[in-house]
Parts: structure tokens; C-alpha cells; sequence
């Protein structure tokens, strides 16, 4: 599973807020969350495992989701890789419109 794909999701989005807030939950906890079926949240749990985006414990009768720090890792360098990109581009847009401003200067000072 992608993660983008896994994170598409505005439930899935909100669980992965709740397991940040909280270090980690129970299913039960979780489920307690959400309008919806618990077997609905558990299919986006099943996503979000998947996707390598949480990590599931076993505790006696209990299962414990929290969140993979490795794969959120590699989401925070991706996004950190998009922002320098585009400041990049930005840069280069602010140094061609200096230099455009300078020749407009430059010839009206001449004709002027």
C-alpha cells in the first residue's frame, strides 16, 4: 500500500492525529473515535499497516497501534525534498525579477 494512497484518507488522517497525541491506543480506544463500525476503522487500520504508517502490538486480548517513526521519517524528507525544491524555484524567480527591475531603473534613468 502507498502511503499517499493511505493518507488520502481524512480517517485515517485523524487516527494517525489521535496515535501522535497519544503515543499509542488500543483498537478499542480508537474505535471510540469514530461514528463509523468498528470493523470500518479496523479496515483503515488495516491501510495504515500496511502502508508501514502505524505499527501494531499484540497485549494479551488487546491490540496496541502506534505510530512507525521510520516511515514518517521518510514522509518528513519527501516533504522537506518538495519545500527546498520549490524554495529553489522561487529563488530563481526572485533573482530574474530583480534583474528585470534593475534594467527598468537602468532605462529610465537613461531616457529620463
Amino acid at each position: 500500500m502507498d502511503m499517499f494512497v493511505a493518507l488520502a484518507d481524512p480517517t485515517r488522517r485523524t487516527i494517525l492525529e489521535l496515535l501522535a497525541a497519544s503515543g499509542e491506543l488500543s483498537a478499542t480506544a480508537l474505535y471510540e473515535h469514530f461514528p463509523v463500525s468498528p470493523q470500518a476503522v479496523s479496515q483503515h487500520l488495516k491501510v495504515l499497516r500496511e502502508a508501514h504508517l502505524v505499527e501494531m502490538e499484540k497485549s494479551a486480548q488487546k491490540r496496541l497501534y502506534r505510530l512507525n517513526p521510520q516511515t514518517l521519517s521518510q514522509f518528513e524528507a519527501w516533504v522537506q525534498q518538495m519545500q527546498q525544491m520549490y524554495e529553489d524555484r522561487f529563488s530563481s524567480l526572485d533573482a530574474v525579477l530583480e534583474s528585470e527591475k534593475q534594467k527598468l531603473v537602468k532605462d529610465e534613468q537613461e531616457s529620463g
